[in-house]
């Protein structure tokens, strides 16, 4: 089993930002993705952003310009650090990690709030 534990969410002005994190913890071997997704209500849970375990990214066309992910593998904690934040990136942010072939895994975190003020 593997646990994730999300931290940074809260309430910030429109043009503010904030830094997400999201620890790893448990029967970890390796972490081959870490993610970000958000969901608002009565609508799918969408990407956000995405890493590899070797660095690549992929960001949603929304985001990119002011987020930016990044990962400490040696910490198996991803981060999302958000500037220019909008009112329409609010949402309930999970955090997700998963690993192919032996010992693979999916995991998601509980969801952080992100509210962004006009």
């Amino acid at each position: 089993q593997v646990q994730l534990v999300e931290s940074g969410g809260g309430l910030v002005q429109a043009g503010g930002s904030l830094r997400l994190s999201c620890a790893a913890s448990g029967s970890i071997f390796r972490i081959d993705g870490m993610g970000w997704y958000r969901q608002t209500p009565g609508r799918q849970r969408e990407l956000v952003a995405a890493i590899s375990s070797g660095g690549s990214t992929n960001y949603a066309d929304s985001v990119k310009g002011r987020f930016t992910i990044s990962r400490d593998n040696a910490k198996n904690t991803v981060y999302l650090q958000m500037n220019s934040l909008k009112p329409e990136d609010t949402a309930v942010y999970y955090c997700n990690a998963y690993r192919l072939g032996l010992r693979a895994f999916d995991s998601w975190g509980q969801g952080t709030q992100v509210t962004v003020s006009s």
